[in-house]
Order: C-alpha cells, then structure tokens, then sequence
C-alpha cells in the first residue's frame, strides 16, 4: 500500500474534466495519477460529442445531394447509406482518439490506472487489489443515461447503444426532449429512417429561448419528423415480427424497428464508496460540491457531470482549469456559469449564449429584443424551404447583449466568435458598430436596428409592449422578421 503523501492527486474518471485536471495538475508539478474502467476520454470521445458529430456530418450529406439539383447538378443515381461502413470508419476514428488521450497523459507524466477504483478513506483510493495514498481526491467519473420505468423498457435503448446498432432502423422512435434526443431524431432522420419523436412536455428543448424552441420544431418538422408533444409511454412490446408497439398514455400506438429513450442522465457516483466516507450526496447522486468544487470532505473534489451542473465537454474542461489553479495555482480563475455558448445539432442547427428572453425579462425587468427571420442565401436556390432564425436579448438599462440564439446552418460556428464578445461584455451599439461578413447569416446579428414592438410568447401567449413612441417609430419600418432579402439590401 502506497502512502498518504505518495500522490499529491489521484483523479477517479478519465473523462474530459478529468484528464484536463490530470494533465494541469502534473504540469504544476503534482504527482498525478488517473484511474479508469472504461476507454479513455469518458462520453465526449466515446459515447457523446464526437461520434454524435460525425454521424451529423454524415446525416447532411443526402439532403445536400438533393439540394445540389438547383445548382445545376444532375445525372448518377441517389446514394445509400452503407450504415456499417459508417459504424467501422467511427469506430477507427474513437480509437485513435483513445490513443491520443494515453499520450498526452503519459507526456505529462500522469500514472494511467486502468481498472475501477474505490474510495477506501479521505486518502486512500483502491484499484484493483493496490491502494494508492493521495493528498486530494478528485472525483470525474461523469454520468450515465437513465431509461424510464415503464413495462418494456428493457426493449428500449440508450444514447449508449445507438452508435453500434446491428442494423440501421427504418423507423426509429425517440423518447425524450432535451437536446440528445432531439439531436438523434435529426440525426437518423437525415441518414434516411422515419423517426417519430415523443415529448411529453409543450414543447422540446426545454430551458431553452421560447422562440429558438418553437422555431426549431417548425423546422424539424418539415424536415419529416413527426413531432408529438404532450406524448408520453405508457409500455413497449416486442411483437411477433419482431418489431416494437410503443403504447401511448393518451392512446394509440406506434410500431418502430428501434425505441431510443433520451430522457435524462444521472451521475455516476455508485460504487464508489463515497458514502462510506461521509461525502454528501444530492439524492440523484451527484457530489455536492462548493465554490471551489470541494465536497463536504475536505481532501476530496468533483467536476463535471456528476457534480450535476451544466452536462457538457467545455464546463467539465473550465471547472477542471479552475480547480487546478485553486489548488496548485493563483487561485485567480473563476468560472461564469451565465455565458456558455451551446449548440444543439439539429436540422437546422441551434446556438446560444447567455439568457432567453424569459431569463432575461425575470433579472433585468426591462429588455430589447431583436429578431430576425429569413431564407439563407444557399436556399434561394436549393429548393429547400428552410429557414433562419437569429436573436438578439438586450439589458435596456446597460445596453449590454445579455442573450443571443440562432436557428440555422453552422450556428455553432457562429455562436462561437459572438460568445467572445458577450464575455467581453459587449453592447447593442458595439454590435450595431460592427461590419458584417458579407453575404452570411451571421451578418444579421449585427445588422437588426430596431427592436420587435410587439411580441407574443408562444408556451405562455402573452403579451408586451414598447413605448408609444418606440412602437410609432418601429411602424414605419419594414418588419425585418418577415424579410427574405440579404442585410445588404434592407438597410
């Protein structure tokens, strides 16, 4: 048994939160070492962000074969999914990131473990039949997806599962709202499968902008997807031929090849003997945790998702950089939960940062609001009636940007470059003195001049006004959410 002083720390979970607090901490000079079960690179690598990516680029690719028709592109047959080719070129890809994950731990000098550990005291970690003393415990360990309690669940999948299976579906029903499952749903969509999607909730995407959330569904629906909100399960059965009958709450059912169940996660806390050592738990599990990310045991610390905060890859990274300069460094860095720039991979895609407008009108009282709706230049010769959407939230007392979202092409990308600007505390009249990237949909950000007069919020159907003369002014300018035309031109 190593003693408490032979590690200055020992981090449970090779996620992204955990090799970025391993690589950190041993490049400050920490005697470092990480344990983990599963391959390297937690969710992201393995189970989420990147192979999730790569089977959206890949779920593009017939819509654009078919809209490349109006751009003088004819002649050769319509192309088929070679779904396990598509599986085989992933599953190359993730484990060349595997291996890139071992090497940069081994550069930094950070002791790989490879087995399951378990907390033994405040100091001392288990992984196989070795205990390892540490001066500070780091929990990374992440979460799992959660499947309902309903009569045939065993018949549904998980996010988990959906990567690798067997043979592509021909019709596909997505449980859930939030933005995994409505990130499959677009997904397998474009690769060619009927998805029906079941929300139980108004409306998918909770949390989100009202109006990004409406908007996206209108989108997601003309691309074929049948949207049913208000739906929930009540049971799943495997029928004779094999295919699954999933039975409605409300009445009627729907015979699919795969039932995927994205309705949430929980933390991966269980087993780890954590209790045993007195470290409180939230009751889904996750570590509670301080400003510092310091359980209620002093030597041991949590990121990520199974602190149960933000779920994704670039907030496991900050709290993991934070946490590493509270311990070994100035202690100076300080993590802004309000400003993290998300993207959702639907068709087509959503970015945003900051505050929805509800958000935004329950801190601030007073806002502008800025909104423009419009066919991208792309589809005015594509045949595609797709549409954009870009918003723009504005603290009427400071003029600050305080929410911005977009529906449409790239809008990750886009977000991306004004989430710098955000963070630097940008204004409405920076954004106005701004020149556009000419001709993009971005552009329109900087762009809108005059605020919506009257709204309607969709989930709540009231209303809100301006001021007499804000709504008199805004009368004799033409509605830019209902234009077609290029920035350039409306002016």
């Amino acid at each position: 048994m190593s003693s408490a002083g032979d590690l200055d720390l020992f981090v449970i979970g090779a996620g992204s939160g955990g090799v970025r607090a391993a690589r950190m901490a041993a490049r400050r000079g920490a005697r470092v070492a990480i344990a983990e079960v599963a391959p390297l690179g937690g969710t992201c690598v393995n189970l989420g962000c990147i192979p999730k990516k790569l089977y959206s680029y890949a779920s593009h690719y017939l819509e654009s074969f078919e809209e490349s028709h109006g751009y003088g592109w004819h002649g050769g047959i319509r192309p088929v999914l070679d779904w396990p080719m598509l599986k085989k070129n992933r599953a190359v890809e993730i484990a060349r990131l595997n291996a890139v994950y071992g090497d940069l731990l081994a550069g930094a000098g950070v002791t790989v473990l490879r087995g399951r550990a378990h907390v033994v005291s405040e100091n001392l970690v288990q992984v196989g039949s070795k205990v390892y003393g540490a001066k500070k415990i780091l929990i990374a360990t992440g979460g799992h997806p959660v499947i309902p309690k309903v009569p045939g669940a065993e018949f549904a999948i998980s996010s988990n599962e959906i990567f690798d299976l067997p043979a592509f579906p021909a019709h596909l029903v997505v449980v859930g709202a939030g933005y995994i499952a409505t990130e499959f749903a677009s997904i397998f969509r474009g690769l060619g499968a009927t998805v029906t999607q079941l929300c139980r909730g108004e409306q998918l995407l909770r949390g989100f902008d009202e109006d990004a959330r409406h908007f996206v569904a209108a989108e997601m629906r003309k691309k074929g997807i049948d949207l049913r909100t208000g739906a929930d399960v009540e049971g799943v059965e495997r029928g004779a031929d094999g295919r699954l009958h999933v039975a409605l709450r409300t009445g009627g059912e729907i015979v699919a090849d795969t039932v995927l169940c994205a309705t949430g996660r929980a933390p991966n806390t269980q087993g780890l003997g954590l209790e045993g050592v007195g470290v409180r738990l939230a009751p889904n599990g996750a570590v509670i945790v301080d400003t510092h990310y310091r359980s209620n045991v002093e030597s041991i610390y949590a990121i990520g998702d199974v602190i149960d905060r933000v779920h994704l890859t670039p907030v496991a990274l900050a709290e993991a950089m934070t946490l590493v300069d509270h311990l070994y460094g100035e202690g100076k860095r300080v993590l802004d939960y309000d400003l993290i720039p998300t993207a959702v991979f639907t068709h087509p895609s959503v970015g945003t940062i900051g505050l929805s407008e509800a958000q935004a009108r329950a801190r601030f009282g007073s806002v502008r609001v800025f909104r423009s709706e419009f066919k991208a230049l792309k589809h005015t010769l594509s045949g595609s009636t797709e549409r954009t959407l870009v918003k723009l939230v504005v603290d009427a007392a400071t003029d600050r940007v305080v929410g911005l979202h977009m529906v449409g092409a790239d809008a990750g990308e886009a977000i991306q470059g004004f989430a710098v600007a955000m963070t630097a505390g940008a204004t409405k009249a920076q954004f106005d003195a701004t020149l556009g990237v000419h001709p993009t949909a971005a552009e329109e950000f900087v762009a809108m001049r005059e605020p919506v007069a009257r709204r309607i919020v969709p989930s709540t159907r009231r209303h809100w006004r301006l001021p007499a003369e804000k709504v008199q002014r805004r009368a004799r300018t033409p509605l830019r959410a209902a234009r077609t035309a290029p920035a350039c031109l409306a002016e």
